[in-house]
């Protein structure tokens, strides 16, 4: 679909973005200007299902009442003190956020990527003091097919040329091991420099890949055995999106540091966290780390506000129950198109078997005809996530566009 096929007013807006705008997207040609709940519209006022959630920033729903009123409240007393002063509520935010996921603290960033690359400091600082790992020697181990940003550690990390290709020279100090493969991690371990291993519990942008159960309890032995951190990304897992407040949670594992983002604003504005007991985060020392934005009072009026929609709401049970609502409905469906179903709670997606190289960009296409905003990953994989608060008779509604898309493909 090119943008001829647009109205004259969603064509302005993409001819606006193609001339002065990095070409570094290739998104969907719809262009949305309001949210609410599930649902989306474009600036020709067409309704659509989010099946994205903005990569899981918008677990609570488009423009939550309580979100936004945190935010409107606070934008207009105080957004932006920096680090040079105290806020009024950061302090209180801290206590709130650990006592919430049960860590001694808090380290405030803005992005997902700036939370792990704060992880990986933590760690490598932990290494060197904790651990004794001599200067500039220690290790982190990565996930084969993980994402977790864009930044030069994050590519360096990478195994996907499409993120590391003529981006080099890469960050020292990285391997990659198979993901859902503890042998594989065990051997990767017996390298004494070891600080930690970095692991998404589902791994998102790879396709919604599940792990073998057992797998993250394995981690955590592991870890243990061998002193190594075990450093949890949960941007995109975390935060009722699978069904648990964590996707840790399905296997009762703590991980030494555990990464926040996306929905910890609830899609309102960048924030995240990186939270550790003392032991890890007290070896950070003043000046040694830090940022402009990390911690504001907007961000930290905000992120409350969105945590406890969560709990208030009960996200985490309906995302359990209309996720399993979803699979089953899709599995039913029995097309031949559609090779696999698989995900937690409402992080799902499709694997789609056609002669097609283009098949899974041409069903999203339809899909988005039909009403309903999805993107594909990986190629042949489609990702189903949307906002948790999503019901039976939506999640119904969409399994039916979802059936009458399919046919483009037939």
């Amino acid at each position: 679909m090119t943008t001829n096929t647009l109205g004259a007013t969603a064509a302005s807006y993409l001819a606006l973005e193609e001339k002065y705008g990095a070409h570094n997207y290739h998104p969907l040609p719809v262009v949305l200007n309001k949210g609410e709940g599930v649902f989306l519209w474009d600036v020709d006022g067409k309704r659509y299902y989010d099946f994205l959630s903005g990569y899981s920033a918008v677990n609570q729903g488009h423009c939550h009442p309580k979100i936004i009123a945190a935010l409107v409240e606070q934008a207009q007393k105080l957004t932006l003190t920096s680090r040079a002063f105290h806020n009024d509520l950061l302090g209180e935010y801290s206590k709130y956020v650990t006592e919430y996921f049960g860590y001694d603290k808090v380290l405030p960033m803005n992005t997902g990527v700036e939370g792990g690359e704060t992880a990986i400091k933590l760690a490598r600082r932990w290494g060197y003091v904790n651990k004794r790992i001599a200067d500039n020697q220690a290790k982190i181990i990565f996930a084969e097919n993980n994402f977790w940003g864009r930044t030069m550690a994050a590519i360096s990390s990478s195994t996907d040329p499409s993120s590391y290709k003529g981006f080099g020279p890469y960050m020292p100090g990285f391997s990659v091991v198979p993901y859902n493969n503890l042998p594989e991690l065990e051997k990767a371990f017996q390298d004494k420099n070891v600080a930690a291993f970095m692991v998404e519990p589902i791994q998102g942008e790879a396709g919604v890949v599940l792990p073998d159960e057992g797998y993250l309890k394995g981690v955590r032995q592991l870890c243990n055995e061998y002193n190594v951190l075990f450093i949890a990304d949960e941007i995109q897992t975390g935060l009722c999106r699978t069904g648990k407040m964590l996707a840790c949670d399905h296997e009762n594992v703590r991980p030494n540091i555990l990464i926040l983002g996306k929905a910890l604003s609830g899609g309102v504005l960048p924030v995240s966290a990186v939270l550790a007991d003392d032991e890890i985060m007290m070896n950070i020392k003043p000046g040694e780390h830090g940022s402009t934005y990390g911690g504001n009072p907007l961000a930290c009026k905000v992120a409350m506000a969105a945590l406890q929609v969560l709990k208030d709401e009960k996200m985490c049970e309906n995302a359990e129950k209309m996720g399993q609502l979803l699979r089953h409905e899709l599995q039913k469906l029995q097309s031949p198109i559609i090779k696999t179903v698989r995900g937690k709670g409402l992080l799902n997606a499709i694997v789609i078997e056609h002669e097609n190289v283009n098949a899974s960009q041409l069903l999203c296409l339809e899909l988005m005809k039909n009403g309903l905003l999805a993107k594909p990953t990986h190629g042949d994989k489609i990702r189903f996530a949307p906002p948790l608060l999503i019901t039976q008779a939506q999640v119904l509604e969409c399994v039916g566009i979802i059936k009458q898309s399919l046919q483009v493909l037939s």
